[in-house]
């Protein structure tokens, strides 16, 4: 099984945060979990987080139009919640007709060559999440929803559609907040590679043709379900230099002082022994 993994069939990139250690315990297991879309899930999936994770919160971080064409499943006993990170409209997008193309298009190769002509992907992809006006709301709800949560009565769930970059983005800031070293997040972000890790190695023999430098090439594998590693350190270094690091972008971004982050590691945290 691989690490941190939830068996949850039908839902791609599942795992959770549970057993990771911090500067100040470890996280409790079962309570925080991550995943990528759930609209494919099977019957015995719903059951399981309905019963085993008596899941108390679905946090939904794709586009409205994604969300609207596939709404997430109701579980019984789960609220669903829509935070929309970014929209095609919020990227710096110097013709605002290709925003109209870029909902039309379904050529796959011909919307990578846009969006990465247009600067949509690459190493400041992050960035336009965390720093974005849409982002910050989205991240700030999501750890008030956090905050209200009650542990002892079950888990939150977030995703996106791959479950590593709106997704991953959460999962850094929270593991940032619950005092997880750089390592331990870099090392969370990185495993998508491993969850999706036979799609990955399609997508590299079907372009393998390609004769692309290693910066696009990074791009199109990121686009195709990989992460790389420089896009998060990137965005950890820029907040670090903006904020004083992660726990300065908490306090000025989304108002999560030194209160809200003691009652968070209360929650979710147990000793260094599970």
């Amino acid at each position: 099984m691989l690490k941190q993994s939830i068996d949850l069939p039908g839902i791609g990139n599942a795992r959770e945060l549970g057993g990771y250690s911090t500067g100040y315990g470890r996280i409790k297991p079962g309570l925080l979990l991550r995943t990528g879309a759930m609209n494919n899930m099977m019957p015995d999936t719903v059951n399981k987080l309905m019963n085993e994770y008596r899941l108390q919160y679905v946090i939904d971080f794709r586009m409205t139009g994604e969300q609207s064409a596939v709404p997430d499943p109701d579980i019984p006993g789960a609220r669903n919640i829509h935070l929309s990170v970014i929209e095609i409209e919020d990227y710096p997008i110097d013709d605002p007709g290709l925003i109209e193309v870029y909902h039309k298009c379904s050529d796959r190769m011909q919307l990578f060559e846009m969006s990465y002509q247009a600067g949509m992907l690459g190493p400041n992809q992050y960035l336009y999440f965390l720093l974005g006006e849409r982002g910050r709301k989205a991240y700030h709800d999501f750890f008030r929803i956090l905050l209200e949560n009650d542990p002892d009565k079950g888990a939150v769930l977030w995703h996106c559609t791959d479950g590593k970059d709106r997704t991953g983005c959460a999962a850094m800031l929270l593991l940032s907040a619950l005092g997880a070293s750089r390592e331990t997040i870099i090392a969370d972000y990185m495993l998508t590679n491993e969850y999706n890790a036979g799609r990955i190695e399609l997508i590299r023999q079907k372009t393998a043709a390609y004769r692309m430098p290693p910066d696009k090439l990074d791009a199109l594998m990121f686009m195709s379900g990989a992460v790389v590693e420089r896009y998060m350190t990137n965005a950890i270094d820029v907040l670090t230099e903006k904020y004083g690091g992660v726990d300065g972008y908490l306090h000025d971004e989304l108002n999560i002082g030194y209160a809200e982050l003691k009652e968070l590691r209360d929650k979710y945290l147990c000793g260094t022994e599970l």
